[in-house]
């Protein structure tokens, strides 16, 4: 592979803009892709993965090239020097030696918390909280993402958008277990293609088309999805109610709330209703009207963390703290919104019990009989999916 300056160029400065400038990933290499539309699909793909690929291995290759803070030209010099990508005779790359390089990354498999590029407190949380399960989840986490798409069955149908992906050199493999899941053999631009712009499917884990099942929604009833965000879930739980009945979504983010509107009018999702959450009140009013109460809440996106590598890097053990104290706050002041013998689903897509499991022991005993536990549903990374937690509780009568 030959390295072109342009391209490299646009690495390098991604990564100062998500290292030093602490910009999330993902915006600036969707910025940087606009930058200049005369890439082909090789340059851009190159650009974005190999961002990405830095991201995720970050300690470890500044560990092994002796980077100074800011110095991400040799950085990327042991990225190459790990992946046989010939360095050009660049004056940035000349104190660089590829046989100490080596050698290095030899000596670092050793430390876990090296090899696998987390931090020190990140592998301490995770080996305290999943014991013997922490290394193998971590090492899972390490991997690349699929690419999954949940098919729209208010505008089609699997067979049909199977064979209308054929048709543009798109092959996809089914999901065991998961009827609208489809996952690509190849990475590409989805949203450029038409059946995208037409509605006919979303981007969406499998791990996360589960909730809107474990909800167990039927046409014609009442649900609140109370931390909606920009709208997978609401979207999913539209399609599997057949646009029959209401989905309320709420957030405390107008912009969002916004964008799930726009995906709602392509997906022709016709039975959301968003509302803003300005203050308690907006809270109050929903008392006891749900039949069913989905409560995907913020957490620590441990998860996921093969989707949003940057996270390791802008995570901490004082923002897990706060959000656990989070979740616990939604738990108690969104659950009344359930009727009697409704029921709610907490979910997460971080893989720690303290987020989790014992979020959920915490609540029922706070709340002394009012809701029971009915099950219990843990997605791990090993499994190939995101890492995902879903707990379904019924409020008792």
């Amino acid at each position: 592979m030959k390295l072109f300056s342009n391209v490299v160029h646009a690495v390098i400065k991604s990564l100062e803009e998500i290292f030093d400038e602490k910009k999330y990933a993902d915006k600036v290499i969707e910025r940087t892709l606009k930058s200049n539309p005369k890439w082909g699909a090789r340059d851009r793909r190159f650009i974005a993965e190999t961002t990405y690929e830095i991201v995720r291995w970050w300690r470890l290759l500044k560990e092994i090239s002796d980077a100074k803070d800011g110095d991400h030209w040799s950085v990327f010099g042991a990225w190459c020097i790990l992946n046989e990508v010939e360095l050009p005779q660049w004056a940035e790359f000349k104190a660089l030696r590829p046989d100490k390089i080596q050698k290095a990354y030899v000596n670092i498999q050793a430390i876990r918390r090296m090899r696998e590029s987390i931090p020190d407190w990140m592998d301490k949380l995770g080996e305290r909280e999943l014991g013997d399960k922490w290394e193998r989840e971590l090492q899972s986490l390490n991997h690349e993402a699929n690419v999954v798409l949940r098919i729209n069955t208010l505008k089609t149908n699997k067979e049909t958008l199977v064979r209308l992906l054929k048709l543009q050199d798109i092959d996809v493999i089914e999901v065991e277990g998961i009827d609208e899941a489809l996952i690509l053999t190849r990475r590409q631009n989805m949203f450029r293609i038409p059946q995208f712009k037409e509605g006919f499917f979303e981007i969406q884990d499998a791990s996360s088309q589960l909730v809107g099942c474990f909800l167990d929604v039927k046409p014609g009833m009442r649900v609140i999805d109370a931390c909606a965000g920009a709208g997978g879930k609401s979207l999913h739980l539209a399609a599997l109610m057949n646009n029959k009945g209401k989905i309320i979504s709420l957030d405390i983010a107008q912009w969002k709330l916004d964008e799930l509107m726009k995906r709602a009018r392509r997906a022709g999702a016709f039975n959301i209703e968003p509302k803003l959450v300005e203050s308690v009140k907006a809270i109050k009013r929903l008392d006891a009207s749900a039949d069913r109460l989905l409560l995907d809440v913020p957490c620590s996106g441990l998860g996921v963390l093969r989707r949003n590598p940057d996270a390791k890097w802008k995570l901490s053990m004082e923002r897990i703290e706060e959000v656990r104290q989070l979740q616990a706050e939604i738990l108690r002041n969104y659950s009344p919104m359930v009727k009697a013998d409704g029921m709610m689903v907490y979910s997460t897509c971080s893989i720690l019990p303290s987020e989790n499991s014992e979020q959920v022991k915490k609540f029922i005993e706070e709340q002394k009989g009012a809701f029971e536990l009915i099950e219990e549903k843990v997605i791990l990374p090993s499994t190939g999916s995101d890492g995902f937690y879903m707990a379904s509780l019924r409020k008792k009568s």
